[in-house]
């Protein structure tokens, strides 16, 4: 099928080559000219055949908005729109229903698998119509891991990014556990290789992740750390997360306190977090700040 692509950063640039390789045409429109393929929207709309799909990879908020408010000028009834950043799930509800007065279909979908998703696939959560979800669905095939899992029609429209955004708030919180833990260890004075014991238990332990492998990976680059400032920023997931556990009263000790630790980086240079900070780049490419 053909595709059209908004936004072509660490996540969107992969995303489009990984489509390509299963055999669809991708046509993708970036701010920057060097990756982009065409040099508008309007120019993007042009070259697709409708009915058309458009996904749109482009930071939660204005940045969202703005490409949808544009696009829902310049797209015919029977076109599709997917949103594959991390808006929050009450923004879906609102955009869905601008699209829908003009006949225009809206997903919304999680997308995780940070900069490792070009091999390795990206876990999607998705949610919509049945058929506009149907219209998509070579799309989201191409993108999800090899296998039956990795891919969830999760209900109505918001459910896709609602399902993303806990599964960051539990990010959060095993981050968070493996960084005490981490601390810990490098604190006292009987264990002498704390990498060493973090390697140990990447084989037959019940803590042993994916996450476990990318902080052994970050301490190979860095054994304890001494390079990055203890300071993590948050995306804001955590917080939307928290804020729904406190509109329909469920408890979420470990996720809040672990957002409310990374507040804490801000104030002191914390060594939590940098190994928060050092999992961030390892699994998502992020930014970090050097001493």
């Amino acid at each position: 099928m053909q595709l059209g692509l908004v936004g072509l950063g660490k996540m969107g640039g992969n995303m489009r080559e990984r489509i390509r390789r299963a055999g669809h045409t991708v046509i993708g429109y970036d701010r920057n000219p060097d990756v982009s393929d065409v040099h508008s929207l309007q120019e993007l709309v042009d070259s697709l055949e409708g009915p058309r799909v458009v996904w749109v990879m482009v930071p939660a908020g204005a940045a969202t908005q703005s490409t949808i408010d544009e696009l829902a000028e310049l797209l015919s009834p029977g076109d599709v729109v997917v949103d594959g950043g991390n808006s929050r799930w009450t923004d879906d509800e609102r955009h869905a229903v601008e699209l829908g007065i003009k006949g225009i279909g809206f997903v919304d979908c999680g997308v995780s698998g940070g900069v490792w998703g070009l091999e390795n696939g990206y876990a999607l959560m998705y949610g919509g119509d049945a058929e506009h979800v149907a219209r998509v669905q070579p799309v989201l095939d191409a993108l999800k891991p090899a296998g039956p899992y990795g891919s969830v029609h999760a209900g109505k429209v918001g459910a896709g990014h609602f399902a993303k955004m806990v599964h960051n708030g539990i990010e959060y919180a095993m981050m968070q556990a493996y960084a005490e833990g981490w601390e810990l260890l490098e604190k006292v004075d009987s264990v002498t290789d704390v990498r060493e014991v973090f390697r140990s238990w990447q084989e037959g332990t019940v803590i042993r992740s994916w996450l476990l492998d990318l902080a052994v990976n970050a301490l190979d680059e860095d054994e304890h750390l001494d390079k990055l400032r203890g300071y993590a920023s948050d995306s804001g997931e955590g917080r939307w997360t928290v804020e729904a556990a406190i509109d329909n009263a469920v408890p979420l000790p470990a996720i809040t306190a672990s957002l409310f630790a990374r507040f804490a980086s801000r104030q002191d240079d914390s060594p939590q977090m940098k190994m928060i900070a050092a999992l961030r780049n390892q699994f998502g490419g992020h930014a970090v700040e050097t001493k």
